[in-house]
């Protein structure tokens, strides 16, 4: 019998990320901590060089695993406001993200349920969503950065925790990665390509241009 791959989150993993943010969000409420980052300098910092790989005034994004769609909301204010949708396993995250920010189109569902059209969006970013560790991570890992990168039109860009960094390789619930295993692997999706670290110790981004 021929084994299939799985695509996407299963259903035990949807399961666990969306009780595990449900109870960050009963603790925390409207904050980063509910999106398990650890201030809102940190989420900004990340956001900063996200937006850096070329994000413009009226371009089209899509966020994947938006939370409360905050990134519309740092776009905005640093004069990039966007053609913005969010996508988010999450239904409370979304509720509460859409009581900040009513006008914002935020849609529950991963990036496998909702399947945007190839080359639909300017951007597509991702910020936090694979530190956490899921069964097979680095399988489901590239399978969403390619699926990210086949509905951009113009770039991709995302953030992974640095393998490099020993305490965050040692914890047995994040997932980190080492930057040229990365590098690798987006390099076969197109040679421009750029990783960017320094701004964090345990942090680094990925820009995958077409």
């Amino acid at each position: 019998m021929k084994s299939t791959v799985e695509i996407g989150l299963s259903q035990a993993q949807r399961k666990r990320v969306i009780e595990s943010q449900r109870y960050a969000l009963m603790q925390h409420g409207y904050h980063p901590h509910s999106l398990l980052w650890s201030n809102t300098e940190v989420q900004e910092l990340r956001f900063k060089i996200l937006a850096d790989i070329g994000i413009c005034r009226s371009d089209s994004v899509l966020d994947v695993g938006c939370g409360f769609g905050d990134f519309a909301d740092f776009l905005k204010r640093e004069n990039k406001a966007v053609e913005f949708t969010g996508i988010d396993v999450s239904e409370e995250l979304l509720l509460e993200g859409q009581r900040h920010f009513p006008k914002l189109k935020l849609i529950q569902g991963d990036l496998f349920d909702f399947s945007p059209a190839l080359q639909s969006y300017d951007y597509v970013t991702l910020s936090g969503v694979l530190n956490r560790k899921y069964d097979g991570a680095s399988g489901y890992t590239f399978q969403l950065i390619t699926r990210m990168f086949e509905a951009c039109k113009t770039g991709i860009a995302f953030n992974l925790l640095d393998a490099r960094h020993e305490w965050t390789a040692g914890r047995w619930d994040l997932q980190s990665f080492h930057p040229d295993e990365i590098s690798e692997f987006v390099s076969q999706l197109s040679k421009n390509n750029q990783i960017v670290d320094g701004y964090l110790e345990n942090d680094f981004s990925v820009y995958v241009y077409r």
